[in-house]
């Protein structure tokens, strides 16, 4: 059992510092080739924070644990918004003034309502998986084209906050390199280590891949989404979050489904249910007060809270 948790922790940590060298190397990159600071922080750093769901997915289907690989997916999207938005907004209400964020966030609700609809009958098929990819390139090039709009004050914001380009290309691309294989042997070590910790503990793999790797795998978004709050960013905490839920369902569902079909297994539809609806109540919250104030974030965390009691009782 000790050994089981120490290679858990273990490989958080390389996944940890994994995303953190990929989140540098590529944001670092892309400043080299052009692309503006609101880009990199919408893209860049929003996907780079999911590359941990990304690695242990793909790792958990090629593994044939199903179950970990989606209750990853569908975990760590109620752990971001409920976890880590509701406890940002606790330390800090967070004030959102980029059109894109709030266009983003009718977008997250529609992607989470496209995995429930290629779950509908259990599975996730190759097909199914290239028509998300398609959709994510979409995606990308819609923010990329939005951001250009935004005003000169949130592209100060996002440039304060984008890691610094100081470093040339060679040395950011080994960042890259470096960073992906910590990545790889970081969620190597957490899948194996949750199937162990499942079958000692007599509990579902969905109910570990739902809650401890899906937990895990969100701490890069917890960390930037922290930081940015403190600083009073609240723009880059939100847009950190619906980006990386965005990315979860249809880049990471996408290539793993590519990679191999994925069947739904014990994650049901009470955890898809759960998803959807905090997707549409910080649509609503954003969308009529344009800020997230310490009693809805407080309200968010007790959500996520009851959701997790429900699911070791059940």
């Amino acid at each position: 059992m000790l050994i089981t948790v120490g290679q858990a922790a273990g490989g958080l940590a390389l996944l940890y510092l994994g995303g953190d060298c990929l989140i540098r190397g590529a944001s670092s990159l892309a400043s080299h080739f052009g692309i503006s600071p609101l880009a990199i922080g919408l893209t860049v750093v929003a996907f780079g924070t999911s590359a941990p769901e990304l690695v242990v997915s793909v790792d958990a289907a090629i593994s044939g644990a199903n179950d970990i690989a989606v209750g990853n997916i569908v975990g760590s999207n109620i752990a971001s918004i409920a976890l880590i938005l509701g406890l940002a907004a606790v330390i800090r209400p967070m004030i959102v003034e980029a059109k894109i964020v709030r266009i983003d966030s009718p977008v997250m609700i529609l992607v989470s309502l496209a995995l429930a609809i290629v779950l509908i009958n259990g599975q996730a098929s190759r097909l199914e998986g290239f028509i998300l990819l398609t959709g994510l390139a979409a995606y990308t090039a819609f923010t990329f084209w939005e951001a250009r709009r935004e005003s000169d004050q949130l592209r100060i914001e996002f440039a304060s906050a984008a890691p610094e380009a100081r470093i040339s290309i060679l040395p950011s691309s080994l960042l890259v390199v470096f960073g992906l294989t910590l990545l790889v042997g970081g969620g190597h070590l957490l899948v194996t280590a949750a199937v162990d910790l499942a079958t000692f503990l007599g509990i579902s793999q969905a109910v570990i891949g739902l809650t401890v790797v899906a937990v895990g795998t969100s701490l890069p978004e917890f960390t930037t989404s922290v930081i940015a709050t403190v600083r009073g960013r609240g723009d880059i905490a939100i847009g950190n979050v619906i980006g990386s839920n965005i990315f979860n369902i249809l880049g990471i569902l996408g290539l793993t489904a590519v990679i191999r079909p994925l069947e739904m297994g014990e994650v049901t539809w009470i955890d898809l249910g759960v998803m959807i609806c905090l997707a549409c109540i910080v649509t609503v919250l954003l969308f009529t007060r344009l800020r997230l104030e310490r009693i809805e974030g407080a309200f968010l965390v007790a959500v996520y809270f009851l959701y997790m009691s429900w699911l070791f009782a059940a």
